[in-house]
């Protein structure tokens, strides 16, 4: 298992125990962990976003600390603050990873998410330019979920 993963099932694992809420130090958790206190902030910037459902707080300082807590709301409110967290652009990557947080709440269907992916894959993009490619991208994925709502 990759310390990354490591990482990640030990900051979930204390946001089980904490009802959806953690608290970490960087650096007593890169002790406990061993590792670097880099390795924490590499995994809390690309597992715990908005976009996997999750609020990041953060305060520099020695007495600095991370608070990470799930977001737990409804459907609607859940698909309101991913549409809000999604801006004007969305890369292919990011959508697909948004969509298996979703699918993975059980907030849509594997149809509806198989249907999703195939509405903003690269693949249906090939006749734009490459620059407009994630601004349409965001703009139909927001529009998809909207009907979600």
């Amino acid at each position: 298992m990759k310390i990354s993963d490591i990482v990640a099932q030990y900051i979930l694992d204390m946001m089980n125990e904490g009802d959806g809420n953690a608290e970490i130090k960087r650096n007593e958790l890169a002790m406990t962990l061993g590792c670097v206190p880099s390795q924490i902030n590499y995994v809390i910037t690309s597992r715990f976003t908005p976009e996997q459902g999750f609020i990041v707080e953060s305060r520099r300082g020695g007495g600095g600390y991370v608070r990470i807590t799930r977001v737990n709301m409804g459907k609607s409110a859940y698909l309101t603050h991913i549409i809000n967290s999604i801006g004007d652009r969305l890369d292919n990557a990011t959508a697909h990873a948004i969509i298996s947080n979703i699918e993975a709440r059980c907030i849509i269907s594997e149809n509806t998410a198989n249907l999703i992916k195939a509405a903003i894959s690269d693949k249906t993009y090939t006749g734009l330019p490459i620059q407009y490619r994630d601004i349409v991208r965001a703009s139909l994925f927001k529009n998809l979920l909207l009907t979600q709502i």
